[in-house]
C-alpha cells in the first residue's frame, strides 16, 4: 500500500517534451512528477506535458468480451436451446 507521499505505490507513465528532441516518457510513483525533467538524450529540461490516462490498451476484441461479462453479472443470458 502506498503512503500519502505516492512512494513505494502504484506506478504512473509521465510523458514530458524536450524542445530539442521532442516527447519522452517517464515510468514514476503516482503523484512524484516534476513540471520539468531532464531530456534522456540531450540533458536539455523537458517540460511535462498533461495527457489522458491510458486507460484503453485492451483490443476491441477484448474489450468486448469484458464489456459483455460485466453485463452478465447483473442481467445473464440464458440459452434456451443448443444448436
Amino acid at each position: 500500500m502506498s503512503d500519502s507521499a505516492g512512494v513505494g505505490g502504484d506506478m504512473a507513465t509521465y510523458e514530458f517534451q524536450c524542445s530539442a528532441c521532442g516527447p519522452f516518457d517517464v515510468v514514476l510513483p503516482m503523484g512524484t512528477a516534476s513540471p520539468y525533467r531532464d531530456c534522456p538524450q540531450c540533458g536539455k529540461p523537458g517540460r511535462r506535458v498533461f495527457t489522458p490516462p491510458h486507460l484503453a490498451r485492451l483490443s476491441p476484441a477484448l474489450a468486448g468480451a469484458f464489456a459483455r461479462e460485466e453485463r452478465s453479472r447483473h442481467e445473464p443470458e440464458v440459452v434456451r436451446r443448443a444448436g
